[in-house]
């Protein structure tokens, strides 16, 4: 009896060390956009952080570059690419579904000069 109790200690105890010590955190990508403004950015961030995995989307509009931090066992840099192309936008060397593209608001289109709303 207490060999099985000392065995089944022994495995618990590998079990929840291994568990423990599982790299579990987030990915963190970064991917240039074609957003232009404020408009943009909230549209970005808000369809990327509703995707699932996806912890926090931030937009920098002076380079247009989002920071994507992810859960990789939920998502890939490939689905969060696709995200953003789907909601209208470039990302990285992706071009942008055009039917989303259109739906943007005309200061929100590629075409569009840099302003502030």
């Amino acid at each position: 009896m207490k060999q099985l109790t000392f065995v089944f200690s022994l495995v618990l105890t590998i079990v929840f060390g291994a568990v423990a010590n599982k790299p579990g955190k987030d990915k963190e990508v970064k991917i240039k956009t074609s957003a232009v403004c404020e408009m943009c950015k909230e549209r970005i961030e808000k369809n990327l952080t509703l995707s699932k995995g996806i912890t926090e989307a931030v937009l920098n509009l002076e380079d247009k570059v989002v920071t994507v931090k992810y859960n990789p066992k939920k998502t890939d840099e490939a689905q969060i690419r696709k995200v953003i192309t789907e909601t209208g936008y470039d990302a990285d060397n992706l071009v942008c579904s055009q039917t989303a593209h259109d739906k943007l608001p005309e200061c929100c289109q590629k075409t569009s000069e840099a302003h502030s709303h």
